[in-house]
């Protein structure tokens, strides 16, 4: 059974009425693929309309034999789950299948942070001698000043900028918009790289709106930020597993511990669920555990 036209449909369906972005869409369409790879591996020539929970647990079962992470077959789970909630809208199905499908409980990992002293010492290793090391020193402070995710903050557009205000427009998941302030700083660098670097480049056609561009006249990549990043931590000598979402991680994280209203930090990060922003919340809770371990005089007894 060929299912590229309910997968065809799946997609616009994501792209549509849910707005996913690019990214997210490719990740639901490859847990199909998964799935339909699994029917054609045993023979199995079903309609979804076919497809029961029987099915459905001996493919789990499957792919949990491939020693698979439990987070990574739960990301397959939810992924199969949205496309038959879709078979059920358009009516291609009439019973949903995967109503008693149970999904593996995860650890919440908890991220690495970066203190705002690691963050200094990280930024203080930019070349700026080098054009390119004013622009990154303006990505790494808008990333850490406002929280931004590494997609945000290369797509961020120079019509999006309020810095006479303090604030920044971002397109964020789903194309959703907020507004977020951003610190002196950030603000300060972003109009060094503005007047000072990005003034005397010529922008390539249909970038002439995206504010950090590479060499070409184009905006960066996300792999660019990691690379960047990486070479900093060399430099600098920390020891920690930080990539590019470490600075938001690390935003969010120094403005709990700093007091700040969780719902305020939610609307920054453009969290739909305050659920996600919780996380912090637990972050800051060992870090006040710490804190008594360490210079309470009832927990300093041998």
């Amino acid at each position: 059974m060929n299912w590229s036209i309910y997968k065809k449909g799946f997609k616009a369906f994501l792209q549509l009425e849910k707005s996913l972005s690019g990214h997210s869409v490719e990740a639901y369409l490859r847990d199909i693929d998964k799935l339909t790879n699994y029917f054609e591996s045993i023979g199995l020539n079903i309609s979804p309309a076919e497809v029961n929970l029987s099915h459905l647990q001996a493919f789990i079962q499957t792919i949990g034999a491939m020693e698979m992470a439990a987070s990574s077959q739960a990301r397959i789970i939810s992924g199969i789950k949205a496309f038959f909630k879709y078979c059920i809208l358009e009516q291609i199905v009439t019973l949903n299948p995967t109503t008693l499908l149970p999904t593996p409980k995860t650890s919440r990992k908890l991220p690495d942070v970066l203190s705002f002293e690691e963050i200094e010492t990280l930024i203080g290793h930019i070349d700026l001698s080098k054009p390119e090391g004013g622009r990154n020193k303006a990505i790494l402070e808008t990333m850490y000043s406002s929280g931004l995710r590494v997609t945000e903050a290369i797509t961020l557009k120079i019509s999006c900028l309020y810095l006479e205000v303090g604030f920044i427009r971002v397109i964020g998941k789903g194309d959703k918009e907020r507004l977020v302030p951003i610190g002196a700083d950030a603000i300060k660098f972003i109009k060094l790289y503005k007047d000072t670097i990005r003034v005397h480049q010529t922008p390539a056609k249909d970038h002439e709106d995206v504010l950090f561009l590479n060499n070409r006249g184009k905006g960066l990549s996300r792999v660019m930020i990691f690379y960047i990043i990486k070479d900093l931590i060399l430099k600098s000598g920390i020891k920690k597993t930080i990539s590019p979402h470490s600075f938001r991680h690390s935003f969010a994280t120094h403005l709990i511990e700093g007091g700040a209203d969780l719902r305020a930090v939610q609307e920054m990060l453009g969290h739909e669920s305050i659920t996600t922003t919780e996380i912090y919340t637990h972050m800051n809770r060992e870090f006040l555990r710490d804190t008594l371990d360490r210079f309470h005089p009832a927990f300093q007894k041998k």
